[in-house]
């Protein structure tokens, strides 16, 4: 009988696959997985980043640059903090971990030092050669020689601490002396541009001499890293001559061929297209791949690409804005927090280790600030400057860390020479800002320039000859303003503002000069006929158009207020302004200004004071925002840009400051067609929405005349307004009726009235109105007219309403806003805000919606300063 088989199965051994249902099948995210490091790089990510920004904002209160916050960052989340948290530093930075984090870390840094190379402009180095050799060399030689003097004593105290490699004290003594000899180029560019001093003279020698110094800086580093990494001399020489061979190719072969591609490809001139950037990124990996190759830190062939990319026509902003937010936001704080895990404060236990970190940070501060300030001081300039160029080129920062971290892993300095040089890299870049701050404030400069220009001695007492004591402000105010006549007008020039604006501006231009009949060259005297030529006012209004840019914590932003004439030449809005000028009867200029939002009003008031002018023109924002760096794609109603309060505050913060008179203007359809609507989508039978291709074409406009209505209740504000109305009614397509508010103004008032009135030309009468109405609720009948005025024409070009602003001592009117609100159905929508900024007329007829743009008119205050 044969034996029956069993059905069961034998069992057999097998490979199961790996868990796929991650923590639902109860796998823990935070432990680290060598063949799935991704989640572990997320986390610690995702911990830095978050980490580092916390810290930024109460730093930036004190206006410290981001890298003291990832500096500290990287240290707080080191051994030297929350390592010493049991289990902490090996959950969430295990040692297995560490090797990917430096990947993407060192990644991040050869893009960042690619970034540094495209940020040093080496025109800037060229047209300031002088004073850049002359400080730039004596703010390196005495630290470098300091640098070297406590070398000896770091090298002999500290050289058997454990992880070091044995090498000779030249090449140690090489190496401290760059570190402390070395500036942070890319920090030292930030703290001038928000302390505003890329253009002041000050600013300018330390950029020119940073630009030299980090260039040297980076050649004796390199030279150092070839010196660790070769086993004998003659391997040195080669590793040094084949450098330079490298940076002479890349000069004289890559550099023409770049640039011809980028001209070639139109990236040149309209910025870097896809194909372009990888292009250079490539280079730039290459370029890393080789140095790394050849014995020099990848991170020398990264700058050198950057080095070698154009600046012309802002090329190297545009190609900077492409790549640096990932770089900056992304790898450049993994990279600090590397270093914060090698930082360990724990490791300064001993008197003698405290009286090195002193003895650094003396020798890294005095150096720079000693010979900054002597050859600052040999280049004539005076001794407050000196000490500011001194203080400044002490700046350490994140090129401070770099060189570190690169001695640290060539194994030149211990986690405990490294902790001490970390110490001292941020306590000089702490103490740049408030030192600067200190030694240079904002009185000071303005003291200076005007010293310099010969309009004060040294102890600030005017040398005009014009100048009077002063005597009752009234009669003073009263004078200047029976003999003002505007001649210097600055203007905010705004893009979405830019159509209403030139509109307003042509009509301050006077009436084009008619050409005379025109012969060609070579037929000139043929027939007798005569060319004449157009008469051009002997003294036309000068116009002066201020663009202003935001200031962002992005490197392109900084770059850009650096070439700073480059991007004025080519900036569109400046570039538009200057051909309405000269076809206008325009005398005008241009310039562009890059500072933060919360500056604004303080920028404009520099700039007026600087050029003389007489008025400032504000336009109001027509999209409800400050910046211009974003338009919403909202519809804007008049109500809901008024509500927008950082651009009220800007209003009211410059006109308190205001060196000028001022006109405010707000826009409702003043020499532009009503928006329409975009291209509609129409359903067709197939259902699909279809947008249609048909454009829409404005007519050319018929009637090009404008109304002007202003309401006259007496004060400073209302007589340069009216001054202002009848400068505008010198346009042949300008009309203008003034009224004459009775409420029983001062005699004072209605003779200036009256005296307006009667000196108008022949010419004028025709276009003036001037009429008089005695009330005792002056803005409800002021509104009444108003509305009655600006609704005559239909077809007209624009109306306008001028208002004086009004000021502590004008008539209130604020009992009686609400009441013309209420019987015009209207809510008080744009409330306090607009009513401190531009009167509380101007709140009413705003909120009431009449169909007229507003210019609200503010005198010079004597108190302001310039």
């Amino acid at each position: 009988m044969a034996t029956p088989v069993s059905g069961t199965p034998t069992p057999t051994p097998s490979v199961r696959a790996a868990h796929q249902g991650g923590i639902l099948e109860g796998a823990n995210p935070s432990v680290y997985n060598a063949k799935d490091p991704i989640i572990m790089f997320i986390i610690q990510a995702g911990i830095i980043i978050i980490f580092c920004r916390l810290l930024h904002y109460p730093l930036s209160k004190i206006r410290q640059p981001r890298v003291i916050a990832e500096i500290l960052g990287g240290i707080l989340l080191g051994p030297s903090v929350l390592g010493r948290i049991p289990g902490f530093s090996d959950a969430i930075f295990p040692k297995a971990s560490i090797p990917v984090l430096s990947l993407a870390a060192n990644l991040g840094l050869v893009l960042f030092l690619f970034l540094v190379g495209l940020e040093v402009d080496l025109r800037l180095l060229l047209s300031n050669w002088k004073v850049a050799l002359s400080v730039g060399a004596a703010g390196m030689a005495l630290p470098f020689g300091l640098g070297c003097a406590i070398a000896y004593g770091l090298y002999h105290e500290f050289r058997e601490d454990s992880g070091l490699v044995p090498i000779s004290f030249g090449t140690y003594m090489l190496f401290v002396g760059v570190a402390t000899a070395i500036t942070a180029f890319p920090v030292l560019c930030r703290i001038l541009t928000e302390l505003k001093l890329l253009q002041d003279h000050v600013g300018v020698v330390v950029l020119s001499a940073g630009v030299g110094n980090d260039v040297v800086g980076w050649i004796l580093l390199a030279l150092c890293v070839a010196l660790v990494n070769a086993g004998t001399g003659i391997t040195a020489l080669w590793v040094l001559l084949t450098s330079i061979a490298y940076v002479l190719f890349l000069v004289y072969a890559v550099r023409p061929a770049l640039v011809w591609i980028l001209r070639r490809s139109g990236s040149l001139q309209n910025g870097p297209t896809q194909s372009m950037v990888a292009l250079i990124v490539l280079l730039t990996l290459a370029s890393a791949f080789f140095t790394g190759i050849i014995g020099v830190h990848p991170i020398f062939g990264a700058f050198l690409i950057g080095l070698i990319c154009p600046h012309d026509d802002g090329f190297a902003i545009k190609l900077t804005e492409k790549i640096e937010d990932l770089v900056t936001v992304f790898f450049l704080p993994l990279y600090f927090a590397l270093s914060g895990l090698s930082t360990n404060i724990g490791l300064l236990d001993s008197g003698i280790t405290w009286a090195y970190v002193f003895g650094v940070i003396a020798v890294a501060f005095f150096g720079k600030f000693i010979g900054g300030t002597i050859a600052a001081r040999l280049c004539k300039m005076v001794w407050r400057e000196s000490f500011t160029v001194g203080v400044l080129m002490s700046c350490k920062g994140l090129v401070e860390l770099i060189v570190l971290n690169i001695g640290l892993q060539a194994k030149i300095l211990s986690t405990r020479t490294f902790t001490i040089f970390v110490v001292m890299a941020l306590v000089t870049t702490f103490a740049t800002t408030p030192l600067t701050s200190a030694l240079y404030p904002p009185w000071y400069r303005k003291k200076l320039a005007a010293w310099k220009r010969g309009e004060i001695d040294w102890d600030g007492n005017s040398l005009r000859e014009d100048t009077k004591s002063s005597g009752d402000t009234d009669a003073i105010s009263s004078a200047k303003l029976q003999s003002s006549e505007i001649q210097r007008l600055l203007v905010y020039l705004r893009l979405e503002s830019l159509p209403s604006l030139l509109t307003f501006l042509s009509l301050l231009g006077g009436d084009r000069p008619e050409a005379g009949r025109r012969v060609h060259p070579s037929k000139k005297g043929n027939d007798g006929a005569d060319e004449t030529t157009p008469l051009v006012q002997k003294r036309p209004l000068q116009v002066h158009g201020l663009r202003m840019l935001e200031l962002t914590e992005r490197l392109s932003s900084v770059m850009k207020d650096s070439e700073i004439d480059d991007v004025t030449t080519t900036d569109p809005v400046v570039n538009s302004f200057y051909s309405f000028g000269q076809l206008n009867n325009l005398a005008v200029s241009g310039d562009v200004e890059i500072v933060p939002e919360g500056s604004y009003a303080e920028t404009i008031a520099q700039s007026a004071s600087q050029q003389g002018s007489d008025m400032v023109f504000l336009p109001w924002s027509e999209s409800g925002s400050l910046s211009e760096t974003g338009s919403s794609t909202i519809e804007h109603t008049t109500h809901h840009r008024l509500d927008n309060g950082p651009h009220s505050h800007f209003i009211s913060n410059f006109l308190k400051r205001a060196p000028c008179h001022t006109a405010v203007f707000v826009n409702n359809g003043f020499g532009t067609p009503g928006q329409k609507d975009g291209a509609a989508l129409r359903r067709t039978k197939s259902k699909a929405s279809l947008r249609s291709h048909r454009g829409h074409y404005a007519a050319p406009l018929a009637d090009r005349t404008h109304h002007v209505f202003f309401p006259y209740f007496g004060g400073l504000d209302d007589r340069i307004a009216m001054r202002f109305v009848l400068r505008l009614a010198r346009n042949v397509n300008v009309t203008a009726t003034i009224l004459l508010m009775d409420v029983g103004q001062e005699e004072q008032e209605k003779g200036f009235f009256a005296s307006m009135k009667d000196s108008l030309s022949a010419e004028l009468e025709a276009r003036v109105l001037f009429d008089v109405i005695q009330t005792s609720q002056p803005l409800s009948e002021l509104h009444s007219r108003a509305v009655s005025e600006v609704s005559q024409s239909s077809k007209s070009s624009g109306d306008l309403i001028v208002l004086g602003r009004g000021g502590e001592s004008a008539i209130s009117f604020k009992s009686e806003v609400q009441q013309v609100l209420s019987s015009t159905g209207h809510t008080t929508h744009a409330g306090s805000d607009v009513s401190q900024s531009l009167g509380d007329v101007a709140h009413a007829l705003i909120a009431t919606e009449v169909k007229a743009s507003l210019l609200v008119v503010q005198f010079k205050r004597e108190e302001s300063v310039s």
